[in-house]
């Protein structure tokens, strides 16, 4: 099932969104104390617990989780509630009661608890939890409206650890739509995210600094095309969005070139972005709006995966112009092969997945 939207970032195409948000539930035993069993491969059931291969500043999270919303939103609930000394939060759509009763729980233990929300977007549906938020003791602010929207999706635990989202804090969706996530503990990384929230946090305008693999919006659009430009062999694409002219123009590119190009995405108003990339050679899977089991919400660009030169982005950046020009956003950029074949799998999977019996359409 999918949930219609009608907060599409650019003005020109507000009445045509169908949004889904969720947020990513598996996380890595070396980043939290949890366990899952490995599930089967249909696209709403993908292993849900991933073993990264060696030491690594970065860690992969997949969601649907086949736990559910209870229980697979534990290991979440945990990391927020292993903060001893401060978390912060920005996030796009907030409505799951037990983040806010954990998020109140912290503060009540002492710790400074600083919770971001947008307001130019979805002030409406998050005003509940800023409610709640500030009731229970927590300093929560509405997000700076120079941007059109914030709709970053980050938690920063004791300025150690941060994990950078696709996918919101609302609970109804956890189950049912597709998004990925990282866990990030280099120390530049946490660093350049904490000192932006900071500055969001007080209203201050800040130039990001990109750590070690950090992308920012605005001005994210030239490392998104570097991502999909650098493409030799392959270039495996899953977002919610298609509408920026740029993007559309350099995937099309990449399929002219013989990339092998698969973009999996949620049936939508992008008919013509889509059909310039299958003229092109390129491959297209859209997973009905309504019917299907699975919603693509992810915003995820994989290029040559399993080899030399693979490359892969993943946050909450859509392709569309305000998501990359005028929101605050916040994704990652890595090369690190154990996290890519992780992703790239679940990829691989969506893409193969979509067939008249998952309500899903292929073009090529």
């Amino acid at each position: 099932m999918a949930q219609q939207r009608m907060a599409r970032y650019d003005a020109t195409v507000i009445s045509s969104l169908r949004k889904r948000t969720s947020l990513v539930v598996i996380v890595v035993a070396a980043i939290l104390a949890s366990t899952g069993a490995a599930g089967a491969t249909r696209p709403d059931s993908v292993p849900t617990q991933s073993a990264l291969k060696g030491a690594s500043d970065l860690s992969v999270i997949v969601e649907p989780s086949r736990l559910g919303s209870a229980s697979g939103m534990q290991p979440i609930y945990s990391f927020v509630l292993s903060a001893k000394k401060s978390l912060d939060m920005t996030m796009y759509e907030l409505a799951d009661a037990t983040m806010e009763s954990d998020l109140i729980e912290d503060a009540h233990r002492g710790v400074r608890v600083r919770v971001i929300l947008d307001s130019n977007r979805e002030r409406s549906r998050n005003t509940a939890a800023f409610d709640t938020l500030k009731a229970g003791g927590v300093k929560v602010v509405w997000a700076d409206p120079s941007y059109e929207a914030t709709h970053q999706k980050t938690i920063s635990v004791d300025d150690d650890r941060s994990l950078i989202l696709s996918g919101n804090l609302t609970a109804e969706y956890y189950t049912t739509t597709r998004d990925f996530g990282i866990f990030d503990s280099n120390p530049t990384d946490v660093e350049a995210i904490e000192a932006v929230f900071a500055a969001d946090f007080d209203h201050k305008p800040i130039t990001p600094v990109n750590g070690t693999d950090l992308v920012w919006s605005p001005g994210s659009e030239p490392q998104m095309l570097a991502v999909i430009d650098g493409a030799r062999h392959t270039l495996s694409i899953e977002n919610e969005e298609m509408d920026d002219s740029a993007i559309t123009s350099a995937i099309a590119a990449a399929a002219a070139r013989g990339v092998n190009v698969e973009v999996t995405m949620t049936a939508d108003t992008y008919d013509a972005s889509l059909d310039e990339i299958v003229k092109a050679g390129g491959h297209v899977h859209l997973y009905a709006d309504y019917s299907s089991d699975l919603y693509i919400h992810a915003k995820t660009t994989i290029a040559d995966a399993g080899r030399s030169d693979e490359k892969l982005y993943v946050g909450s950046v859509n392709f569309s112009s305000a998501s990359m020009e005028y929101n605050r956003e916040l994704g990652i950029i890595t090369t690190n092969a154990a996290v890519i074949a992780d992703l790239n799998s679940v990829v691989t999977g969506d893409y193969t997945n979509c067939t008249a019996a998952t309500d899903c359409r292929s073009y090529a």
